[in-house]
């Protein structure tokens, strides 16, 4: 009897190892439940759940300036707005010249092209709401790019709608939520905090194409998000360690200067007056699901597994 329980105790030992997830396992789980709770329509529009954006919430929009008439009725029909009634909502106007200031420093200028196209709806919620994204004929750029970046300008609890004419990256478009949202709430957005949103925005979306991953891309910049501003770190070192051991935990390589531009970003996001706290509160589900790789979780797991080989054995003898 001794020596069978003994092989069960090895047999079920060699399953525990076969079954605990990895690091990069729990972040393909985050993967599927993002895309579950995103969703995806038939013409390839994600959005979040949000209220209806009507204009008595009084919201701000943002317009590409060289949206064509014939452009335009196709963003105001997917920003929800009846082209009639356009003249009873704060518009703004978002130029080429813009995109070109705030963005050239991290796209080329070519890829930003000669016409301003994105535009965004924006309405203030109270507060508690969180930030809450939707997003229509964008082809590059991601809710949780866009999210992420937008919590690092200092935007809260606002529900945003951001919608091109045509399948377009919609870089851009943080230009206009941002100008949008300070018009809106007279909080300002200073030049510290969008230079750092636009840079986070472009750095997320090329490590997405590196490791392949864009979630993971926008998971790995948040995690070190975290870790930057809940540590205070802020030397180098410090800062390049933190990135060495959260592409161990996400299972990606980055290069030299990919880690480089990292550590500037991250150096960036110290030196803002942000509160992490109220980071989590503004994209609750996406910090939730982070909290899943940290070591403590899965120490709980390998807990959880051993008391039910406990329980097993003590429903063996009982």
């Amino acid at each position: 009897m001794k020596k069978n329980i003994k092989k069960w105790i090895a047999l079920l030992l060699v399953c525990a190892v076969a079954v605990l997830p990895s690091a990069s396992a729990f972040a393909a789980e985050a993967d599927q439940t993002q895309q579950t709770e995103n969703g995806v329509d038939a013409a390839g529009q994600e959005g979040e759940v949000t209220e209806p954006i009507t204009k008595e919430d009084k919201p701000y929009l943002a317009l590409g300036a060289n949206l064509t008439a014939e452009q335009q009725a196709v963003v105001l029909q997917l920003l929800g707005i009846n082209p009639s009634e356009l003249t009873e909502y704060d518009v703004i106007y978002v130029t080429n010249e813009e995109e070109h200031q705030y963005l050239g420093n991290y796209v080329e200028s070519s890829k930003i092209g000669t016409r301003s196209l994105s535009s965004v709806l924006v309405v203030k919620r109270e507060q508690g709401h969180g930030i809450n994204i939707t997003t229509k004929n964008i082809s590059y750029c991601t809710i949780g790019m866009y999210k992420n970046a937008l919590i690092t300008a200092g935007i809260t609890d606002a529900d945003i709608i951001v919608a091109g004419p045509t399948p377009i990256s919609g870089t851009a478009a943080l230009v206009g939520a941002m100008k949008a949202y300070s018009d809106m709430t007279g909080e300002a957005v200073t030049e510290q905090s969008m230079d750092t949103a636009l840079n986070e925005l472009v750095l997320t979306g090329e490590l997405a194409d590196v490791v392949g991953d864009t979630e993971k891309a926008e998971e790995l910049v948040a995690y070190l998000k975290q870790e930057v501003l809940s540590k205070d770190l802020d030397d180098e070192n410090d800062i390049r360690l933190a990135i060495d051991e959260a592409c161990e935990e996400f299972d990606v390589y980055l290069s030299e200067e990919e880690v480089t531009q990292l550590v500037g970003l991250m150096q960036k996001i110290g030196s803002l007056d942000l509160d992490i706290d109220s980071i989590k509160d503004q994209a609750q589900e996406l910090y939730d699901k982070l909290s899943n790789i940290d070591a403590g979780g899965f120490l709980d797991k390998i807990f959880g597994f051993f008391k039910s080989i406990g329980e097993f054995f003590r429903g063996l003898f009982s």
